[in-house]
C-alpha cells in the first residue's frame, strides 16, 4: 500500500546517511523514559548509570524482538523480500513484542544487579507509558497503526484537532481515525495516574508495573478495534464473538475497522488476557504474602558492597574520640592556667 505522505519521514541527510523522524522519535520516547526513571531512582538512592545501564541494554532487545514479533504475524510481505526485515525505519514493530524483550533483558540485568525485579519494574513503569506515549508519533510519521475511515469533518470539527494531523491522516484518498493519536493520549493519562498511585501508602511491590499492564492493556483493545493493519489470526467463531461483544461499546463511537487476514485480532486477545492475568497475580501475591514491600519501602541490592570490619569499627570510635576532644577543650577554657600548680 503507497501513502502520499503529507509529511516527509526522513528528518535530514548527511551525505549516504539519512536520519528519519521515526528513529528521532524512538530515541526521545527512550531519553524521557530514563529521565523519569533516574529522577525516581534517586528517592531510593539508586545511581543513575543503573538505568542508563538498563536502558543500554533494553532498547536494543526491545527493537529486535518488537521487530521479529511483527515480522512473524506478517511473514506474508517479507517472504519474498527477508531484506525488508531489517528496514525497521520503515514502521513495522509491535508493542507487545517490544514489552516481552525489555521485561525479558531487564529481569536478566536487575537480577545481575541483585535488586528485586518488581521493585525496579515498578519504578520504570511510568517510563514505559511514556515511552510508548511518545513512540506512537512515529506511527503518525510513517502514516501507519491509523483506524478506519472518518470525515473530515469529524477529525477538525467533532476532534478539533489541527491541520497538521488531519493532513497527515489523508490516507489512500480518505481521512482516518488517528488512533496513534487516541492511545498516546490514553497513555500520558496513564502516567498520571501511576504517578499518583506510587504515592498511596497501601500499593505493594510490583503492583505499579502490574496496573500499567491493566491500564495500558484496556486502551488498547478498544482502539485496536478501530485500526485496519491489525495482526492477526484466523481462531474459532466463539473466541470472535467473545472478543466482539466485549468491544461493543464503542460501536456507540464508531464503526470497528476492516481487518486484511483473520478474524481475531492478536493485540485484543492479548490485552485481555494480560488484564485477567495481572488482577490475577495482584491478588495472587497479596494473599501468598509475596508483596510484603510497600512501593515507598527503601529497595536493597542483593550485592551491594559490604563494609570493611576493621573501617567500621574505626568509623565508629571517630564521633565519640571527637565528642571527648572537644569537650576536653571546653574544659581547658574554662579553667585558669596556674603555672604553679595551685589556685
Amino acid at each position: 500500500m503507497v501513502h502520499a505522505l503529507a509529511l516527509d519521514p526522513v528528518a535530514f541527510a548527511i551525505g549516504p546517511l539519512t536520519v528519519h523522524w521515526y528513529g528521532i522519535i524512538l530515541g526521545t520516547a527512550a531519553l524521557v523514559g530514563l529521565a523519569l526513571a533516574v529522577r525516581e531512582g534517586k528517592r531510593f538512592g539508586i545511581v543513575p548509570d543503573f538505568f542508563m545501564d538498563l536502558l543500554l541494554i533494553g532498547v536494543p532487545s526491545s527493537v529486535i524482538v518488537a521487530r521479529l514479533y511483527y515480522v512473524a504475524f506478517r511473514w506474508q510481505d517479507y517472504k519474498d523480500n527477508p531484506i525488508d526485515i531489517i528496514k525497521i525505519w520503515e514502521g513495522g514493530i509491535a508493542i507487545y513484542g517490544a514489552l516481552i524483550g525489555a521485561l525479558l533483558a531487564g529481569f536478566l540485568y536487575i537480577r545481575h544487579k541483585g535488586y528485586s525485579f518488581w521493585r525496579i519494574a515498578d519504578i520504570c513503569a511510568p517510563s514505559l507509558l511514556i515511552g510508548q506515549a511518545i513512540g506512537r508519533w512515529g506511527n503518525y510519521v510513517n502514516q501507519e497503526a491509523y483506524g478506519s475511515p472518518v470525515t473530515e469533518s469529524f477529525l477538525r470539527d467533532t476532534l478539533h484537532l489541527p491541520n497538521f494531523i488531519v493532513n497527515q491522516m489523508y490516507i489512500d484518498e480518505v481521512y482516518r481515525h488517528p488512533t496513534f493519536l487516541y492511545e498516546s493520549v490514553w497513555n500520558i493519562v496513564g502516567v498520571l495516574l501511576l504517578f499518583g498511585l506510587r504515592r498511596l501508602p497501601f500499593v505493594r511491590s510490583g503492583e505499579l508495573l502490574l496496573s500499567y499492564f491493566i491500564w495500558y492493556s484496556i486502551g488498547r483493545f478498544f482502539i485496536e478495534g478501530l485500526r485496519t493493519d491489525s495482526l492477526a489470526f484466523t481462531g474459532p467463531k466463539w473466541l470472535e464473538n467473545l472478543l466482539e461483544t466485549l468491544w461493543s461499546p464503542m460501536l456507540l463511537l464508531a464503526p470497528p475497522g476492516k481487518m486484511d487476514y483473520g478474524n481475531i485480532r492478536i493485540s485484543q486477545l492479548l490485552a485481555v488476557m494480560l488484564v485477567i492475568a495481572a488482577i490475577a497475580l495482584i491478588v495472587y501475591r497479596r494473599a501468598a504474602g509475596y508483596a510484603k514491600e510497600r512501593y515507598a519501602d527503601p529497595i536493597h541490592s542483593s550485592k551491594a558492597p559490604a563494609i570493611d570490619a576493621g573501617a567500621g569499627a574505626a568509623s565508629a570510635s571517630a564521633p565519640a574520640q571527637a565528642s571527648e576532644e572537644a569537650a576536653t577543650t571546653r574544659r581547658e577554657r574554662k579553667e585558669p592556667h596556674d603555672p604553679n600548680g595551685t589556685l
